[in-house]
């Protein structure tokens, strides 16, 4: 199976190649905006440079390659940054999807859309995958119409894998996550503030990308939630990785979101109902507690 990966210098992207390049006769092409930043060599993988916003550049690298499936990561995922810059965020995340829908269904490629939680108002959580869109903020009206862009496209054989709250270590620790976040602030003895009011089901980078690779290897059609199973406040979060590492909690303080200004409204509780994943994918995720384990042992071997 030869499968294309956009964004796959970023967090899922690069758990993808690991995993997919691991997997029996699959060939796999990377993709994003640059240079390949995945160190390491990978069997049967090859690495291009596309911006996903240039809809000739889409239509000619699915064209010559005629992939069996694409998986579509790459998106402009920063909440606030969507709010202020709406052209950018709508271009990233709309158009371009209409680029890889138009392409794929033209050559007769399986198209795998990655959403998020962010497409719900968050009043109704944990959501099943027949819940009507609400979002609250532009990324998640974007978000939301990129899966009717996709749902609506002639001749395309398609699946839309929603997430929630991702977190992991990329191969360059560039990014942090709540576990990172907390660990560290309170190994340095700082105050920090942890909301107690919004709810997620917190996903492990290396669980989503098997949930998508069991998607793309079944051709299964449709939408599936692909998350963790717990819901769990950021102070629960933040609480169970304290209590990993074994760390004082005392300069860790319970507050609520009405104390943070940000541009972007946040729906307060989402989660997902994992229910179809599991019955028809067989995705089984890890608890939060053996991701935040994943997460010590990674962070040791990068640090070694």
């Amino acid at each position: 199976m030869k499968i294309l990966v956009t964004g796959s210098n970023g967090l899922l992207g690069q758990k993808l190649i690991t995993l997919l390049t691991a997997q029996e006769n699959c060939q796999v092409i990377g993709t994003a905006r640059g240079q390949n930043r995945l160190k390491g060599d990978f069997a049967n993988f090859e690495y291009r440079s596309l911006d996903v916003t240039d809809a000739q550049a889409v239509e000619a690298i699915v064209s010559e390659m005629r992939p069996d499936a694409v998986i579509h990561t790459a998106a402009m995922t920063n909440v606030d940054e969507c709010e202020s810059k709406q052209a950018e965020c709508r271009q990233l995340n709309v158009e371009a999807v209409r680029y890889l829908a138009d392409s794929c269904a033209k050559h007769g490629v399986f198209l795998l859309h990655l959403s998020t939680d962010f497409i719900f108002d968050g009043t109704a959580g944990p959501y099943k995958e027949d819940v009507p869109a609400s979002p609250i903020s532009f990324y998640g009206q974007s978000k939301a119409d990129a899966e009717q862009v996709v749902i609506q496209q002639a001749g395309l054989q398609w699946a839309i894998a929603r997430t929630i709250l991702v977190y992991g270590i990329a191969q360059d620790m560039s990014r942090s996550n709540i576990v990172l976040w907390v660990k560290k602030s309170l190994e340095d003895g700082k105050t920090i503030q942890v909301v107690d009011d919004q709810w997620r089901t917190p996903t492990l980078a290396e669980d989503l990308a098997m949930g998508c690779w069991l998607i793309v290897k079944h051709k299964a059609e449709g939408i599936f939630n692909i998350s963790g199973e717990e819901l769990l406040t950021p102070y629960e979060m933040a609480q169970q990785t304290a209590a990993f590492f074994g760390l004082s909690t005392d300069t860790m303080i319970r507050t609520d979101s009405s104390k943070f200004t940000q541009p972007a409204k946040r729906p307060p509780r989402t989660g997902f109902d994992i229910t179809k994943a599991k019955t028809v994918l067989g995705y089984a995720p890890h608890t939060f507690r053996e991701g935040i384990a994943i997460l010590a042992e990674q962070v040791a071997a990068q640090q070694s």
